[in-house]
């Protein structure tokens, strides 16, 4: 285990290779902090590392994890256990939109499997961690498409609707990931607070803006490609990676949001998130079959 001082925070934060997720990782160890950040490219998350520790008074270590593999996603999580004896922010940044329909080695569907179960798994493991930290946070990096995401949970249908195996559209799965998002930290943070393990420690996801130029879409199809930058060039509509990773950091250290929980931030703080999001019976299924693909108890914290 690698003590820390009670200065020094430490930051667990994954998709920190490129995108908002490196320019938060930059911001973070500005403020002195240890930043561990995960990526599934070895080089650029070493270059990311060696280059932001060298110019920053915090300190970064990169991991290579595949976040689509849940027993990497736990290795990951005891690694950190193990290393750290704090973990003042647990920041899920990775996300991804295939293109075409594609199932993982636990036979989840991948956007899922990255963007909801893989920060659902490693905050589960890491809740004892968090709960040991005076003050902790989980951040989850959200987005407006939110709002256009459906999840239908209907008895013995509820794992195929969840893994889209009735039919795939590539932006109707990513709409539901970052459905599934807004709903899991709003479910977190009402089980967190009523929880005396995780007592003070707060959950909040944030949509950093419309960003063009993020990785996020270099697996989507030519035509949304195409209409990703058309979108862009119109004045008003998309922010740049900086506003994204400002909005993301702020949720993360800004005293604001040091004792508020389950709130969906946009550019100009809290806003209301969708009526599926906040829908109690679909928060609550949703936990459930989210910790049934994961093989975890659902009854935690």
């Amino acid at each position: 285990m690698a003590p820390t001082t009670a200065a020094e925070s430490v930051v667990l934060l994954t998709g920190g290779t490129s995108g908002i997720g490196r320019a938060a990782v930059r911001r973070l160890a500005a403020t002195g902090a240890t930043v561990v950040t995960v990526g599934r490219d070895r080089e650029r998350g070493r270059a990311v590392a060696a280059d932001v520790t060298a110019e920053t008074p915090g300190r970064v270590e990169f991991r290579r994890v595949d976040l689509a593999d849940q027993s990497a996603v736990r290795n990951l999580a005891s690694a950190v256990d193990d290393e750290y004896d704090r973990l003042d922010a647990l920041v899920h940044n990775a996300g991804l939109s295939s293109k075409e329909r594609r199932e993982t080695a636990d036979g989840v569907e991948l956007t899922l499997a990255v963007n909801h179960l893989a920060p659902y798994l490693l905050t589960h493991d890491l809740v004892d961690l968090l709960g040991a930290t005076r003050g902790a946070r989980v951040v989850v990096t959200a987005s407006s498409v939110h709002r256009r995401g459906k999840i239908d949970l209907d008895d013995s249908e509820d794992l195929d609707a969840l893994n889209s195996r009735s039919g795939y559209d590539a932006l109707d799965a990513y709409a539901r990931s970052k459905l599934a998002n807004v709903a899991f930290t709003l479910e977190l943070a009402e089980r967190l607070r009523a929880s005396a393990r995780t007592e003070g420690v707060v959950a909040n996801c944030v949509h950093p803006g419309f960003i063009p130029t993020t990785g996020l879409y270099r697996d989507v199809s030519w035509r949304a490609k195409l209409l990703t930058r058309l979108a862009g060039a119109v004045p008003g509509v998309g922010t740049d990676v900086e506003e994204g990773a400002r909005r993301l950091v702020a949720v993360t250290t800004d005293d604001a949001y040091a004792d508020r929980t389950g709130l969906y931030v946009g550019g100009d703080g809290p806003e209301q998130p969708s009526a599926a999001a906040r829908d109690a019976a679909l928060r609550e299924r949703l936990w459930r079959l989210s910790a049934a693909l994961v093989g975890v108890d659902p009854d935690w914290p």
